[in-house]
């Protein structure tokens, strides 16, 4: 039987069905309330997540201790630790290979910050994204290896078997990209995507697996009379990644997350310090910030100038060298969004065009920067609520970025079809992934990857849903229960922040931009809410509640505290409406 629609609200201004909590977990949303005192839309918060009443207290308050996984239980890292301090205590050669994204810096600076505090410098290389692209690559790994006598690769190298045959000296590969049905010839690979793991740690990135192996590090260095580096005072750098590389904010992740924001409100890290100021961040950080205000600029070197900047930025000890990157990197995010805003233009034209209704969506072209393909398909995803490509060619060999939908394994169909040959090579996770192709291919490889994901449910479904947890008065939105709804959080990725419906609301607005709306409603008897409503311009919804008059409306978004001269607000995060 299908639900009925949240207030009757079947078709909103942005064209979505609303759907409200079952009455299962609006029963139980009550249970608990009167089981904890605590308020019932947080109760409905903790409910849909799955928490029961005797857990929520827990769950509100959770411990790194409790949740942190023993990290033998992955394969290799016991092995992989061993070598690593042998290395390290004989004064061998280190050079560390890592992929050129906020997850690939992330984890190298974890293991530069920890070699640096036993006195050991390391060498690190990351790949141009351009001329060698994705991945450890034979001349790199050749020319390391006769230099170095141990080589980690992180964020990368599970699917590099050729690479790591070349390198003649010990690797070790810390990743999380999904493994293939061999392992390359490396000392040890430690990755929760192996084939022969239980898949119960495959949420983690590269930097918690990094951070895991640290962990057995230090736990092997107790066993021999010597206190390791404080890996507590790093967890800032594990939840950079975490949120940048998108994971979900579930089980340890969440842990990770939530304790490495409390490490990075201190600004005691010299680059995140330098990177926040430059970003304008006046508050302390959130995870919305570490996805849109830092990561995007720690890409930036990787995506469009030198590979190696967010790297060095986040391992540097020098704060005039962390200004220096800072501000290189904020004028290339800057230059990145421009390149973006013109491939996206094309990509979004070009795949209306070939039809957005089966259950993949793609866009191809001549000279599209590959540092921005990825963003751009993450932007169609959005767009068409399907698994998205981006390919650009430089002659007759094109990179690709795809982004996925939630329930469809985008990185195993990529693989697959790579190993059909329809690629030159491909792999990645669930979420997202990357190819290349020769251009005489790339028909037959975009039918089939849309033929296996329709085969998993992509584009099957109808008008998107807008998920609500409950309704809300704008008297209850107070900065306090704001603050207790975020003990529920970190949200993102797998655990989204709770939305709320204020209902029967009169709206004034303003633009702001050419493209963001600002708005204020409340409940006629003095409590007022301010809200924003960013791209509303872009959808329906910046037309039809500016031009509203004294029409009323249901408002459907998600709040936030908006601290400014040492005072906060609620804020309205508006992401849809409908007429009342």
């Amino acid at each position: 039987m299908t639900q009925s629609a949240f207030l009757n609200v079947d078709c909103s201004l942005t064209n979505r069905r609303w759907i409200g909590p079952s009455n299962e977990v609006e029963r139980l949303a009550v249970a608990m309330a009167q089981a904890t005192k605590l308020p019932l839309p947080l109760c409905n918060t903790l409910v849909a997540r799955g928490v029961a009443p005797q857990d929520a207290e827990a769950f509100l308050a959770p411990q790194l201790r409790d949740l942190l996984p023993d990290p033998l239980r992955m394969k290799d890292t016991g092995r992989a630790a061993a070598r690593f301090l042998q290395a390290v205590k004989s004064r061998q050669r280190i050079a560390i290979f890592a992929d050129y994204d906020v997850d690939g810096g992330s984890s190298a600076a974890l293991l530069i910050v920890w070699l640096r505090a036993m006195g050991v410098a390391a060498t690190l290389y990351i790949p141009d994204r351009i001329d060698e692209g994705y991945g450890p690559n034979v001349p790199a790994m050749a020319a390391l290896g006769a230099a170095h006598d141990l080589i980690l690769c992180v964020d990368c190298g599970t699917l590099s078997h050729d690479p790591i045959a070349a390198a003649g000296c010990d690797v070790i590969v810390l990743d999380h990209h999904l493994g293939g049905e061999t392992l390359p010839p490396a000392y040890a690979v430690v990755n929760p995507n192996r084939q022969d793991e239980d898949g119960d740690l495959a949420h983690l990135c590269a930097a918690a697996v990094v951070f895991l192996m640290l962990v057995e590090a230090n736990r092997q260095l107790r066993g021999q009379g010597v206190t390791g580096p404080d890996l507590m005072a790093m967890l800032d750098l594990v939840a950079l990644a975490t949120v940048a590389d998108v994971a979900p904010l579930i089980g340890v992740n969440r842990a990770l997350v939530r304790q490495g924001l409390k490490v990075m409100a201190r600004r005691e890290r010299v680059g995140l310090r330098a990177l926040a100021d430059i970003a304008r961040m006046d508050q302390a950080p959130t995870a919305y910030a570490l996805g849109f205000l830092l990561g995007p600029r720690v890409n930036a070197g990787g995506r469009i100038g030198q590979a190696d900047l967010g790297a060095r930025l986040l391992s540097t000890d020098s704060a005039s060298e962390a200004t220096a990157l800072a501000e290189r990197l904020d004028v290339l995010n800057t230059e990145r969004r421009a390149i973006e805003a013109a491939v996206r233009e094309e990509a979004l034209a070009q795949a209306e065009a070939r039809g957005t209704q089966g259950p993949l969506v793609w866009a191809a072209g001549e000279g599209w920067h590959p540092g921005v393909v990825g963003i751009v398909a993450a932007r169609l995803k959005e767009a068409t609520h399907r698994p998205a490509v981006v390919i650009g060619f430089d002659g007759v060999e094109g990179k690709g970025s795809a982004r996925s939908v939630t329930g469809v394994d985008l990185g195993a169909a990529i693989q697959r079809i790579a190993a059909e040959g329809l690629l030159i090579k491909g792999g990645g996770h669930k979420m997202a992934a990357g190819l290349s192709l020769h251009r005489d291919k790339l028909e037959d490889a975009m039918a089939r990857l849309s033929e296996l994901l329709g085969k998993q449910g992509a584009g099957a479904g109808g008008r998107e849903d807008l998920r609500i947890d409950c309704l809300l008065m704008p008297t209850a939105a107070t900065p306090a229960f704001v603050e207790q709804l975020e003990s529920a959080g970190p949200f993102g990725t797998a655990a989204p922040a709770p939305r709320f419906v204020f209902t029967d609301t009169a709206v004034t607005t303003r633009r702001v931009g050419s493209s963001h709306l600002k708005i204020s409603f409340g409940d006629g008897m003095g409590a007022k809410i301010d809200g924003i409503a960013f791209g509303a311009f872009d959808t329906p919804l910046g037309a039809a509640l500016e031009n509203a008059g004294h029409q009323r409306f249901h408002l459907a978004g998600r709040l936030e505290l908006n601290t400014w001269g040492g005072r906060s607000k609620v804020q309205l995060r508006l992401e849809d409406a409908a007429k009342a």
